[in-house]
């Protein structure tokens, strides 16, 4: 799914979201130039895999928050976890770098990807802002209506302290 299809999806299923459009963003430094009308529900993506690419896990944290993998490692009792490549992110979610978004689990056919999301995105104002599967915008939508979005496409979602 592109950009234009997640907009597509989002309104045919009635979904309230509202975008932002900005210069493309590769990390969260660019990020914070960008002008955001909910900055607080900016969220952080990391697309990582078990040392044995048999699992992959995407962790979605607020823009300023840090993951500790060894730490999520142990609380999620996964084998070691590392980044996973370009190759893999584009066969398994079909993005590239700096475009990384829990809406590339609509992608995942296998639904290999486990979707790791804080909990601090259920507390007010409830919003969750993540690009559209194209690193040129942001979507801000609630998250419960994300997470329910994620599970009806079979991804399994865990809301958890991160």
């Amino acid at each position: 799914m592109n950009k234009q299809d997640i907009y597509a999806l989002l309104s045919s299923r009635n979904i309230w979201h509202e975008i932002t459009e900005h210069e493309a963003v590769f990390n969260m430094a660019e990020m914070s130039a960008v002008a955001l009308p909910y900055p607080e529900a900016d969220a952080k993506n990391l697309f990582v895999r078990d040392d044995k690419k048999r699992n992959y896990y995407l962790i979605t944290v607020r823009g300023d928050q840090t993951v500790n993998l060894k730490e999520f490692r142990r609380r999620h009792q996964t084998r070691p976890l590392t980044f996973a490549s370009p190759e893999d992110l584009m066969a398994v979610l079909g993005l590239i770098p700096g475009a990384v978004t829990p809406f590339g689990v609509l992608n995942d056919q296998e639904r290999k990807t486990q979707v790791y999301l804080d909990e601090g995105f259920l507390r007010a104002p409830g919003l969750i802002g993540v690009h559209p599967n194209d690193n040129t915008a942001t979507v801000w939508l609630k998250t419960e209506d994300f997470v329910a979005l994620l599970r009806g496409h079979g991804t399994s979602v865990h809301v958890v302290e991160i």
